[in-house]
């Protein structure tokens, strides 16, 4: 794969002159190394800082490498442009940087350009305006002062500047109260700087009161950071042990060394519950780092990392890639979740990157999960039956003695609903008497929409996407139908467009919204929410939702996945998965795990507190080893079959894989360039009796998305093979037309 031709020999700006210094500097573009530019007379640079650079007529950022490679005559190079005021980025996130680019095949350009994500952050913040009081505050300036601008001097009796929106809000008056006083003299107007978030939280202030295992965990994992004899430390614990109270205990001795931590969460959702336990332990809400913040939001965190005021980071897996100052301690709750790998663009595992990173920085770092996947408990496990590369810390109960909740599974085959409904007469009583208890139920279902297939009654046609290999999703909220996987979305057509047969349409099998219907049917006088990532459009109408269920303005809650991990809802006692099945469809590596651990997180929701909770698991295949595990509690067995599963037919975490997507819009030209990576692919043993072994190429299952044609090849190695050596020199040396893409997935968890 060739990269973007971005630096031509050309000559440098009129001045540059043989002799000067020069030094390497990467720019965030698709390249693979660092480039050569002049240090202009009077600037003092160094590794690290961030500078502007031209590249191709433009400036744009980039960072200071190192030294130049002086291959290119001074004359014919171009001249670094500024310098930023701000601290350089440390040599560990270079190194990192440099070695997530290596192990996932991605330019070390793009790598970078995730860690310059908001260029804007580079320079200074622009000041705004800000107030402190124009007067000596006591009881004879306070005379004969209205209450509210009584109010207003008190806010700012500690002289500290305060914007006019954040001082009305705290003084319950109007911006115009704080003009005319301002106009009076009483306070005066400043120039102020948006503060970085997490500047100041207590890592003195009292936490929870912790069990005895979880004081015995905090001292094990204050054991491992000491020592750090193993690279690694998870805290397994079983759903509501009170794990986030115990790494909580990690961050607070990081801080006490003054250093910056991040804790990753596999999506927004986690973070809403996580606020406030954080500000009640902390004193202060963290920074959070997602795709919902304003991008003034994400300048101030940005910054204030790069510049080491920001102390705590909560947020999704780009932000491991932020420029940490000083890393002290890395957290990874719900390491085992999908969403810690990014699928486009840059191909990475958060988590996997995340334990590289703290490697190179010497750094604790904490895995959290009650389901761990089983790349982790292979790390954890001792030899031979594992490698023994981490520390385990096990929390076997439940905080405050609240017990598990019993799993109960319900065959379909002979429970059998209504007909065109999908709950099952158990379920429905169950979900009766909870209510009648004043109890609140939960009715899982992780698929969207009223109903994942419509179809012509008539000629059997199916309405799909036209851009991609996907049914449509009808969606009875908006009438339309949607794709899932580019955003398409259309009316439903009074027509069938094969057969013309007028009102045929029907849908086959349900989603939330059908669920949300027929449980509308049964029970009319309860009070139903239905939350899914569609009925949640931003953080704040989420955290409304949640707040509504924990204050029991909710009965009967249906919902997907967003519903299913992290939550703490005290009166929530019944859990209903309305298909146990969905997730074994599909023939997937990891099908088995990722639906025991979903399943698992979302009957770990019921009986959270005092209250007895109770889940029932809706199967055609009540007898599945998945079902029986969950309902025995048996997870650590689960896993020994998993692990021995994938151990003789040679998968990983015993075996090494790699995916080759090739895709474009021309599917002739993607079948040529698939065809010829086959023709050409690495098969059978190395020179040191190393196997590997290249499958297909084949349509991926998804042959066709957003309009791009999609073939497949899947590589498997044993593990001491150098992978990307191999693949680097197979793929480079096929000649791929600029309209095809090539991308590799180095250890790819999804094989859509």
């Amino acid at each position: 794969m060739t990269q973007p031709q971005l630096f031509e020999e050309e000559d440098g700006p009129e001045g540059t002159a043989q002799g000067q210094p020069c030094l390497s500097v990467l720019v965030s573009y698709p390249v693979d190394k660092a480039y050569d530019y002049i240090v202009p007379e009077g600037l003092i640079l160094q590794p690290g800082d961030y500078v502007t650079v031209p590249v191709r007529g433009r400036e744009i950022p980039g960072v200071v490498w190192g030294e130049g490679a002086g291959d290119v005559p001074t004359k014919k190079l171009k001249s670094i442009v500024a310098r930023h005021e701000l601290p350089p980025m440390p040599e560990v996130e270079r190194q990192f940087l440099d070695w997530v680019a290596q192990y996932n095949m991605s330019p070390k350009g793009s790598v970078l350009k995730m860690a310059l994500s908001v260029p804007a952050a580079l320079d200074p913040p622009k000041p705004v305006k800000g107030y402190k009081p124009g007067v000596e505050i006591n009881d004879k300036t306070r005379k004969g002062l209205s209450p509210q601008r009584q109010r207003v001097l008190e806010i700012l009796s500690d002289d500290i500047a305060r914007r006019p929106s954040e001082i009305a809000e705290a003084a319950n008056c109007t911006p115009g109260v704080i003009k005319g006083m301002a106009d009076k003299g009483l306070v005066r107007a400043v120039e102020m700087y948006s503060a970085a978030p997490c500047r100041n939280p207590d890592a003195h202030r009292p936490g929870a009161e912790l069990s005895d295992a979880q004081s015995e965990a905090v001292k094990q994992i204050a054991q491992y950071t000491k020592t750090k004899e193993q690279s690694a430390l998870l805290i397994d614990g079983v759903t509501g042990a009170g794990k986030t109270e115990v790494y909580f205990e990690a961050v607070a001795e990081a801080l006490k060394q003054d250093r910056q931590v991040l804790i990753l969460l596999p999506e927004i959702a986690l973070s809403n519950a996580f606020l406030d336990r954080f500000k009640s332990r902390f004193g202060c809400p963290p920074a959070l780092w997602h795709s919902h913040l304003s991008p003034a939001q994400r300048r101030r965190t940005w910054r204030g990392v790069a510049e080491g005021q920001t102390k705590v980071v909560v947020g999704a897996r780009s932000a491991l890639f932020l420029p940490y100052m000083d890393l002290g301690l890395i957290v990874v709750d719900e390491e085992h979740d999908p969403a810690f790998k990014q699928e486009d663009g840059v191909i990475y595992h958060a988590r996997d990157m995340a334990v590289v990173r703290a490697h190179l920085g010497k750094i604790p770092i904490v895995l959290v999960s009650a389901t761990p996947s089983l790349e982790t408990m292979h790390n954890v496990w001792p030899k031979p039956h594992g490698s023994g590369r981490y520390a385990q810390v096990h929390l076997p109960d439940r905080f405050g003695g609240a017990r598990l909740p019993e799993i109960e599974t319900i065959d379909m085959r002979e429970d059998r609903p209504e007909r065109q409904h999908f709950i099952s007469p158990t379920l429905k009583n169950a979900v009766a008497e909870t209510i009648q208890a004043g109890e609140q139920a939960l009715l899982f279902l992780n698929r969207r929409g009223y109903a994942p297939l419509t179809l012509c009654r008539s000629c059997g046609h199916r309405m799909d996407c036209p851009r991609c290999t996907a049914w449509l999703v009808e969606h009875k909220q908006s009438a339309r139908l949607h794709c899932h996987h580019c955003g398409f979305e259309t009316m439903l057509p009074k027509h069938c467009p094969e057969c013309d047969a007028a009102d045929s349409f029907a849908v086959c099998g349900p989603g939330v919204e059908r669920i949300v219907e027929e449980a509308r049917g049964y029970f009319p006088d309860a009070k139903i929410m239905m939350l899914a990532s569609d009925t949640a459009e931003n953080n704040e109408q989420l955290r409304k939702m949640l707040a509504d269920i924990r204050e029991h303005k909710v009965d009967i809650i249906i919902g997907t996945q967003i519903i299913a991990k992290g939550h703490h809802f005290p009166n929530l006692t019944l859990v209903g998965v309305i298909d146990a099945d969905l997730g074994l469809q599909g023939g997937e590596l990891r099908a088995a795990e990722r639906t025991y651990q979903l399943l698992h997180q979302v009957a770990g929701r019921a009986g959270r507190e005092e209250k007895k909770g109770k889940v029932y698991l809706q199967s055609f295949m009540p007898g599945h080893r998945i079902m029986e595990a969950l309902a025995a509690g048996a997870r650590d067995e689960f896993l020994r079959v998993e692990a021995l599963e994938r151990e003789q037919s040679h998968m990983p975490p015993f075996s090494r894989l790699a995916g080759i997507i090739v895709s474009g819009r021309d599917e002739d030209q993607v079948i040529e360039v698939s065809k010829a990576l086959g023709m050409s692919a690495p098969q059978g043993k190395t020179k040191e009796g190393q196997g590997i072994q290249t499958l297909g190429p084949a349509p991926a299952p998804f042959a066709r998305l957003r309009g791009k044609y999609r073939y497949r090849l899947l590589v498997r190695a044993d593990k001491n093979i150098d992978l990307q050596k191999t693949i680097g020199a197979w793929v480079h040396n096929i000649k791929t037309p600029s309209t095809v893409r090539v991308q590799i997935d180095i250890d790819p968890q999804s094989f859509l």
